[in-house]
Order: structure tokens, then C-alpha cells, then sequence
């Protein structure tokens, strides 16, 4: 196995520097080879030390302030360090002696010592100071004998062949800047060495020996093992080791076996066992067209689109796992009122039996750049950074929904940003550094884009009218949703993600209208009718209301929906209310007047009222 990159710098640099600052994923464990083709996970310490004692060091020493001075074996595991303490001719600590003050005589110790070569690893270095730019009076002592203990430190001829040996310190910290910028800044003695995140090798490497701790693992043919392992490092994108021993532990506790290690992936990542997904009615999804039909009208090309993404969430084909990207993806653009966020509330309650399931952003609240911490919560050090952000929270919870992004061209590009972690990797870094998997939830944005565009002066002019042809329609709107993210956003990527899964939807025409309108018009009376009281409408009221209600199309059905509040609603609940209409009465709506007002004239057993 090939070391990290990592390891190699440090080996490397033995020779001509003094201290190294290790930083970035340091608690993680590490793939390590410990025997001859046995790859196993240690921790970055034990790492160290296998390392350190193959290149001739005599002792490995550790400090942390809890734990004081350890002195960790030539397999890793840490031991009593009474000996290497005696070598070192070092004394005791005692109960007088401050932390700060007993790694201070360690550090001058290990540097002074001119025998063997010997190796100090501070680790939780982070946390010697409270604050590294206001120093107290031994943090800045100890510091300062760290610099000049760095600077003043030769390198003495060891071993065999006579190779060049410091007594190196190895610091451990959270970020380089944990430490005085004054000891690190043009320090040639020091270097510093990210530790990054394991890669594909890394996790490549411990995978197979993981995946033969499962249950039945003994039993499972090679050809199981072999499928299952490019799929175990696919799904753990994004984790530490750490992540990938703890997943193992799991599925061994839950009893999983090797072709059911994805199910344990996802169970570590959205912390739950069971999968709404599989719980799903099928013969309820095959039914949905006609049940959604009810609900949102004229829109069969919008309607078999949406069920086919669903379809294929469902049955996950077609999707990728690296990362656990979202179960499915909706663009829904077109004009207003024609039942986009009404299609996102029905399919939510197909999937999960309740449309009020489904997670909201109205995107128009984040307009402003500093919007997005709304989202994903505030960063350290700001105001409300221990409450966290709207959606991480809300994905937290229910990592099984349907996440609806309204009106997604009114928030602000940086808010756009963030949706390329969501729909490529399936999760979101929330302010306070924790990861959040959107890889059971669909996500569903919602837009008016491409309905209008801007003309040569800068005005916005139509785009597609309802005189046109639906297919005309969504091929203008597609183009111009195109342009908008090119051109006017500049992200491309964000639509290159969305695929072709952009479902334009139609113009409410006439006949759609009408239909609508019935529905509205039957709702009402039924509402009525519950508390007691009948009204029926004669047929050349109907025949106004329509005229008046379909006049104007332009806003869809809620346009539809205004305008039969204003010409029916109103005037009706008026008059039912003047006439003192009581239960069990029944009206007919004989007549109507249209001018500034609509005024009902309502009859009763065959007489006529005002």
C-alpha cells in the first residue's frame, strides 16, 4: 500500500526539520499496513510511530495535558513511559507543576537529549491556550523556549548509516493558526502538513478487511465481496475512517450482511433504520396520474414527467451513490397559477400520506448575499451560530421528505451555490460543521423563469402567450431558462445537474379553465350546503360567472380563484347573510348584476327576495 501523501512529506522532511505542525483531519484513524498485504485502520498517533521506529527512532513519546507523558510502542499502542522518562533523565512531575509547566520540561527534555534519537507528539496542541493572540505568562514562556528549542536544534548522524536525526516534535492542532503565528511564520526549522480527509485509496484499502467482519461475511462468495466493496467506498464519499469502522460496527450490530452494506451506509448517514422509500404503496404511484389529474388540471405532459422521476426514485435507477445524491430532482418552471406548488403538495402526499409533509423555502426571503446562513446556519463567532440553519435543521429531522425551493430565480446567486453540493454530492455543511444528507429527499424547485424576457431596451416583454402551442411553449421556456443560468447567472452547472429534468408546465386554456371553475363553483356550494343552507346557481348565472371569472387567464387558477371570490363569494355570502338565510332553507340565485359591485338576486320556495 502506498503511503499518503501526507506521511510522506513528513518522512521526507525528518532529515531537515526540527518540529512539524500537523493539522486538519489529525483525530481520524488512518489506514496503516501492519503486517506484509494486512491493511488495518490506527490512529494517527499509533501511525506515527510504526513510521518513526521503521526509521530508527528510539523512543516515541506522547503528551496530551490530561493524560500527561506516554510513551507508545513500535506497534502503536501507548504504555507506561517510565523508561524513556529515566533516559531522558527527567523528572517526576508533581502536583504543584501546571500543565503547561510539565510539557514545557518534556519539550526541553526531548530536545536536549543528546543520545538517541527521540520523538515528542503534543497532541491536542489546540487546546495549551485559550487564546493564541493574548498569551499568558507561561503560555508565552513555553512558546518561546518551542521556538528556540526549533532554531537551535542540529541535526547528530544515527544508526548504520549515519543518517541525519533531529529529536523531533510533532505538534498536533486543530488549524495551523491554533498556534502564535510569531513561532510559525518564517520559522525555516518548522513545517507545516495538512492532514487531509481519506481518499478513494485510503478507504479502497481497510474496505475488504471491514466488509469480512460482517455477519456471514465467512460464508459469502468472493463475487458478493467483490461487488460489495466499489460500492461500500462509493457511498462513504465525504467520511472518515472513523465514519467507516463505525458503519461496519453498525451493521454488525443490526445484523446486516455484505449486499446489504448500502442499507448500513444510509442508516449511519440519516441515522435511521427504517426506509420510507420501500414502504411506498407501488399500486398507489401506478394510480397517481388520474389522483394528481384531480388536483392539477391540463397538465398530463407536467404530471407523467414528475411520476416517471418518482418512479425511478422509488425503484433507485439510474442514480448514482457516490455521495447519496437526492432520491429525485424537479425544476417545475411556467406561468403563474397553473399548479406547480400544487403538484409538489400532491406528490407529497403520495409518498408520505400528508401534503403538509413537504419542507418549504420561499426563495424570495433570500435575496440578500448573506442569505444563505439563514440555510446552513451562522459561522463561529457570529450571532446565532448555536441555532443553526433553517434547512440543515429541518433535513436533520426529517431526512425523508419532499424539499420545495419556491420561486428559486428570486434568491441571490450565492444562495444558487450552495445547491451544487445538494445536487452533486447530496450534502450540505451546515456553519457548524456538521454534514447533512439530503440522499433520502427530493428536492423540487419551482420557477417563473422563461415566461417573460427582456427586450432591447431593458423592459420585460412576453416570452410565450396562451395563443400558442404547448409544445412551442415548453421549447421557448426551456431556451430561455437556458440563457437565464448561462448568461445572466453565470452557473451553468447548476442546470447542467439538473438534467433534463426541467418539467415545463402549459397556459390554463379554455376548456382547462372551465373545468377548474366547476370544481371552484361545486366546492363552494358544498361548503355551504355543510352548514345547512342549499344554493344552486340557474344556468345563465353560471354562464356569467364564467364570462366574468375567464376573462382573463393570465394568472391560472388562482387568477380563476380571485375572481370567483370576487364575483361569487362575496355577493353571495352578502345576500345569504342580509336574507338572514337559516338551516335548513333553500335559495336559487336567479339573476345577477355585474357593474362596480356583483349583486346576486337569490329566490326561495318560488318567491322572489332582495
Amino acid at each position: 500500500m502506498e503511503k499518503p501523501r501526507w506521511l510522506r512529506d513528513l518522512l521526507r522532511f525528518l532529515p531537515l526539520k526540527s518540529q512539524f505542525v500537523l493539522s486538519g483531519n489529525i483525530q481520524d484513524l488512518q489506514a496503516q499496513e501492519v503486517t506484509a498485504g494486512a491493511v488495518s485502520s490506527v490512529p494517527l498517533q499509533s501511525a506515527l510511530a510504526i513510521e518513526l521506529y521503521a526509521r530508527g527512532f528510539n523512543h516515541v513519546l506522547a503528551f496530551d495535558l490530561i493524560r500527561g507523558v506516554r510513551l507508545l510502542s513500535k506497534s502503536g499502542v501507548p504504555q507506561a513511559a517510565d523508561s524513556a522518562i529515566a533516559d531522558l533523565k527527567l523528572l517526576p512531575a508533581n502536583d504543584s507543576q501546571s500543565p503547561i509547566e510539565r510539557v514545557g520540561m518534556l519539550l526541553h527534555a526531548v530536545t536536549a537529549f543528546e543520545e538517541a534519537p527521540v520523538v515528542l507528539i503534543i497532541d491536542f496542541a489546540s487546546r495549551i491556550t485559550v487564546r493564541n493572540d493574548a498569551l499568558s505568562g507561561p503560555e508565552h514562556t513555553f512558546f518561546s523556549r518551542a521556538l528556540v528549542a526549533s532554531l537551535s536544534s542540529k541535526p547528530r548522524p544515527h544508526g548504520p548509516n549515519r543518517t541525519p536525526f533531529f529529536n523531533t516534535v510533532i505538534w498536533l492542532v486543530d488549524k495551523e493558526g491554533d498556534l502564535p503565528d510569531w513561532m510559525l511564520l518564517g520559522n525555516p526549522r518548522i513545517r507545516h502538513i495538512p492532514v487531509p480527509k481519506p481518499d478513494n485509496i485510503a478507504r479502497r484499502a481497510i474496505a475488504p478487511g471491514l466488509l469480512k467482519m460482517l455477519p456471514g461475511a465467512n460464508d459469502s462468495d468472493q463475487d458478493q465481496l467483490r461487488k460489495a466493496e466499489p460500492a461500500f467506498v462509493e457511498e462513504t464519499e465525504g467520511l472518515l475512517l472513523m465514519d467507516l469502522s463505525a458503519i461496519a460496527q453498525l451493521a454488525r450490530s443490526e445484523g446486516l450482511t455484505v449486499p446489504e452494506i448500502s442499507d448500513a451506509v444510509r442508516r449511519y448517514k440519516v441515522g435511521v433504520s427504517d426506509d420510507p422509500w420501500k414502504r411506498i404503496d407501488r399500486q398507489k404511484i401506478r394510480d397517481a396520474k388520474s389522483f394528481i389529474q384531480t388536483r392539477v388540471k391540463g397538465q398530463e405532459h407536467a404530471i407523467v414527467h414528475a411520476l416517471d422521476i418518482i418512479k425511478r426514485a422509488i425503484m433507485g435507477v439510474g442514480g448514482s451513490k457516490r455521495g447519496g445524491r437526492p432520491r429525485g430532482v424537479m425544476f417545475l418552471a411556467g406561468p403563474t397559477g397553473v399548479g406547480k406548488t400544487e403538484l409538489a403538495k400532491t406528490i407529497t402526499s403520495l409518498l408520505f400520506g400528508d401534503e403538509g409533509a413537504y419542507i418549504r423555502f420561499d426563495m424570495s426571503e433570500f435575496s440578500q448575499e448573506h442569505s444563505d446562513q439563514r440555510l446552513i446556519g451562522a459561522p463561529p463567532g457570529y450571532v446565532g451560530y448555536d441555532i443553526g440553519g433553517e434547512l440543515t435543521n429541518a433535513i436533520r429531522e426529517k431526512p425523508f421528505s419532499v424539499v420545495l425551493f419556491d420561486e428559486i430565480e428570486k434568491s441571490h446567486p450565492r444562495i444558487l451555490d450552495k445547491f451544487l453540493q445538494i445536487l452533486d454530492d447530496g450534502v450540505l455543511t451546515s456553519g457548524r460543521g456538521d454534514r447533512v444528507y439530503f440522499s433520502e429527499s427530493l428536492i423540487i424547485f419551482t420557477s417563473n423563469l422563461g415566461i417573460y424576457r427582456s427586450d432591447a431596451l431593458g423592459g420585460r416583454t412576453p416570452n410565450v402567450t396562451p395563443d400558442e402551442d404547448p409544445h412551442n411553449v415548453r421549447q421557448k421556456v426551456r431556451s430561455e431558462i437556458e440563457q437565464h443560468f448561462k448568461l445572466v447567472l453565470n452557473r451553468p452547472e447548476i442546470l447542467n445537474r439538473i438534467g433534463e429534468n426541467v418539467i415545463v408546465f402549459d397556459f390554463i386554456r379554455r376548456p382547462i379553465a372551465m373545468a377548474i371553475l366547476d370544481h371552484m363553483i361545486d366546492a363552494t356550494l358544498k361548503d355551504i350546503e355543510r352548514n345547512g343552507v342549499i344554493v344552486s346557481l340557474s344556468d345563465s348565472v353560471r354562464a356569467t360567472i364564467a364570462d366574468l371569472c375567464l376573462a382573463d387567464l393570465s394568472n391560472g387558477g388562482r387568477g380563476i380563484r380571485n375572481k370567483v371570490e370576487l364575483h361569487l363569494l362575496n355577493p353571495l355570502s352578502r345576500a345569504l347573510f342580509e336574507l338572514e338565510a337559516a338551516p335548513g332553507s333553500s335559495w336559487v340565485v336567479s339573476d345577477i348584476s355585474a357593474d362596480e359591485t356583483t349583486e346576486f338576486v337569490l329566490s326561495q320556495s318560488g318567491a322572489r327576495l332582495l
